[in-house]
């Protein structure tokens, strides 16, 4: 039997069919906050904020790759492309420069759980 997420597929021993879990049910206690602190949460969340971030860095690579090419030689299509290529840069390494300034904080202060979020 696999889960993904929190829907269990496939038949296995305890029967055929699937089985819909709610979010805070078998997820692998990653939804489950009830006797969470905030730095639990924070942890939990991270994981999230950094994919949402690599999708955005994709979503607006492809935009400004698309807004070049469409820009037929107009000089501000050009430039606005350019800036958006800019930005998008400019926004992961402020969010990888984050990531690492956390580990060198945890480093210097002893915080154990740091290394274990994205584990």
């Amino acid at each position: 039997m696999e889960k993904l997420l929190a829907l269990t597929i496939g038949g296995g021993n305890d029967g055929p069919g699937f089985q819909i879990l709610g979010p805070s049910q078998d997820a692998g206690g990653m939804f489950d906050l009830t006797s969470a602190s905030i730095g639990d949460i924070v942890g939990k969340a991270l994981g999230f904020v950094f994919a949402a971030a690599g999708i955005g860095l994709l979503l607006m690579i492809i935009s400004s790759g698309f807004t070049l090419m469409m820009s037929a030689g107009d000089a501000k299509k050009a430039a606005a492309g350019k800036a958006t290529l800019t930005n998008a840069l400019i926004g992961f390494i402020l969010v990888f420069a984050a990531f690492w300034i956390v580990q060198i904080l945890g480093t210097i202060l002893g915080w154990e759980g740091i290394f274990t979020i994205f584990q």
